[in-house]
């Protein structure tokens, strides 16, 4: 039976605690809470009245991190150590960014492997998660500023379409800023509670969310039924936002321009100028119905109708978007009961009236589009906290599940505080060629190697056909039931061979227990992340010297003596890292290794793919 005000952490949660909501985002981040006189969420501005914490971070040179707005100058001045849209790397690899490394002017390592992505500053190596904790520890310390209080509990919310990866990786990012992340929400669901939508148990509603910010834009049709929120669908493009609108009106203005006069590319102050205006007048014609601009020695003006032909083909193509949403949803705008306006660029009258006409029907626009996923997230934490009785809590996953990988990390496949039942399956592959089992260890906790977390239980998958390292498909399974019972089962995919455990309820802990758990995972946090990167930073090394040995072995007659010598230093100098305690070492040398055996990879398979091309085989 569902619980009211459940304390997910302990049972047993004060109302006095403080929870704040968090919209972690892509251009700007916030923070939130429920007012505890007016009962009404609000977003926590600082001493200017500023709300919008921009997300951008400046690494100084001597390792001096400034957040926010304070960062933005550094955009211009040391764009090479000024890091933004970190949202976007978030448990993402480097070869999930080949296509999109342009965007960033910082440098995002390339190992050519599935290995997560890094950032490199000189000669330290930053992930997303620590890039984001950084950014989540301003807001906390906003909040506690705001409130004079510590603030130690959050709920953060995250696009509809994050995999489990990204999801983990921003619970990983609340834990080294300090936070107890009680629940990741996607940011759609947010919206939603912001409005009352889903507040009531009774509400069964379908609801499409569209959200148009700054550089991205994604819509998501929702299915609310009992105060359970299912993602029916999402579609987007993360190539399209406000800023693509700034463009248009440039480029409206600059076909006014003759030609010998219009600044060329690499005239970016005048171009600066230019988009400023565009910014202006877009903001200006939210409210007035004619603007004028001076750019550059001309005059330009812009009026409703001429703003709404410039931006119907990008808004035409959002539409699209939300067409595809709703096929993939298997349903028709007359499904829709409620749309939810998110994102600084629905203010604009002309994108309302689209999509109020698309939809048919009015949208959800009274509250600040830029807030309202903060506002919700504050909703939600009101609801965690126990202040609002009229809200149902299912059931909850007291710690964090998951299992055992290499170099003793845990992998987490359920995180604490989801709700039950719950089902997730994630795919694991062999470390050794030829090898016949695996062992599946199932821990409990919240720290980042097993050695500090409650072991469940273990079991071996055998029967694994003899296949090269990495060719193996081995999915684990993690299913909660209603009545709390784990059931983890292995299977490997191309054989079909399967073993499972079953683990009961509850697990043996007290309230007492979990909460001693859960403050060590805080309290070790910052140690913890460390170890975790130096541990992940160890086993890509060892990784990359195994494929390494294996390549000069198999194609040494094709390589020069020059190439196997520096080679040779190069992996000495990695096996020496590897055995000491500096992970940005390990990655310095790693570099080091790929920067050498790069070309002759490259010229070595160029060959092999010719001479196969002759109807030659290279063995």
């Amino acid at each position: 039976m569902p619980k009211i005000g459940i304390n997910i952490a302990t049972g047993s949660l004060q109302q006095a605690e403080m929870i704040v909501g968090i919209d972690l985002g892509t251009t700007n981040s916030l923070v939130a809470l429920v007012h505890p006189d007016t009962r009404k969420p609000i977003v926590l501005k600082d001493q200017n009245g500023l709300a919008l914490v921009p997300s951008i971070l400046h690494i100084g040179k001597q390792g001096e991190i400034t957040v926010g707005e304070a960062a933005r100058p550094f955009l211009k001045s040391d764009p090479s150590r000024t890091l933004f849209s970190v949202k976007r790397l978030m448990g993402k690899s480097y070869k999930d960014l080949a296509s999109s490394q342009d965007l960033f002017t910082y440098k995002i390592i390339d190992e050519g492997t599935d290995s997560l992505v890094k950032v490199q500053i000189d000669q330290q190596y930053f992930s997303p998660i620590e890039l984001s904790s950084f950014i989540l520890r301003e807001l906390k310390e906003r909040a506690e500023h705001m409130l004079k209080t510590p603030i130690s509990k959050a709920v953060i919310t995250v696009p509809a379409y994050f995999n489990d990866a990204q999801r983990q990786a921003t619970r990983d990012a609340g834990k080294l800023a300090g936070l107890d992340v009680l629940r990741i929400i996607n940011e759609p669901t947010a919206a939603s509670l912001a409005y009352g939508l889903g507040i009531s148990p009774e509400e069964n509603k379908t609801i499409a969310v569209y959200d148009l910010g700054g550089g991205t834009f994604d819509v998501s049709i929702l299915q609310i039924s009992n105060g359970i929120f299912e993602v029916l669908s999402t579609n987007g493009d993360t190539y399209l936002g406000g800023d693509d609108i700034d463009r248009a009106i440039v480029d409206f203005w600059l076909q006014q321009v003759p030609a010998a006069k219009r600044p060329q590319k690499e005239d970016t102050a005048a171009l600066q100028s230019y988009r400023l205006a565009a910014v202006h007048a877009k903001h200006q014609l939210t409210t007035d119905s004619n603007v004028e601009a001076i750019v550059d020695g001309h005059t330009f003006s812009l009026n409703h109708a001429q703003l709404e032909e410039i931006i119907m083909p990008l808004v035409g193509r959002t539409l699209t978007c939300c067409q595809l949403a709703l096929d993939d949803a298997k349903l028709t705008v007359a499904n829709i009961d409620e749309v939810v306006l998110v994102g600084g660029s629905t203010r604009m009258p002309s994108i309302k009236k689209k999509v109020s006409s698309f939809f048919g029907r009015t949208v959800h626009d009274t509250l600040d589009p830029d807030q309202v996923v903060a506002l919700g997230a504050a909703v939600q934490a009101d609801i965690l906290a126990g202040n609002n009785k009229d809200f149902l809590l299912l059931d909850i996953t007291p710690l964090s599940l998951g299992i055992e990988t290499m170099g003793g990390l845990m992998d987490v496949l359920i995180p604490r505080n989801s709700k039950i039942p719950s089902r997730v399956a994630r795919q694991y592959t062999t470390q050794q060629d030829g090898q016949g089992s695996m062992r599946i260890s199932v821990y409990q906790g919240e720290r980042d190697m097993v050695q500090d977390n409650r072991k469940l239980g273990e079991f071996n998958l055998t029967g694994i056909p003899g296949m090269p390292a990495g060719l193996p498909k081995v999915e684990v399974a993690f299913l909660i039931n209603a009545d709390g019972i784990l059931t983890v089962r292995a299977r490997e995919i191309r054989s079909g061979v399967e073993q499972q455990i079953e683990i009961k309820p509850q697990y043996g802990l007290t309230d007492q227990e979990v909460e001693r758990l859960l403050m060590e995972s805080i309290t070790h946090a910052k140690d913890d992340i460390k170890k975790r990167a130096l541990v992940e930073a160890r086993t890509e090394g060892e990784q990359l010297l195994q494929t390494t040995e294996k390549f000069v072995t198999r194609y040494a007659s094709l390589l020069s003596a020059e190439e196997l010598s520096a080679t040779a230093a190069a992996m000495q100098a990695l096996q020496l890292a590897v055995t000491m305690e500096d992970k940005d070492l390990i990655h310095q040398r790693m570099e080091v290794l790929n920067e050498i055996s790069r070309p002759y990879a490259e010229r070595v398979m160029d060959q092999a793919v010719s001479t196969a091309l002759r109807g030659q085989k290279i063995e």
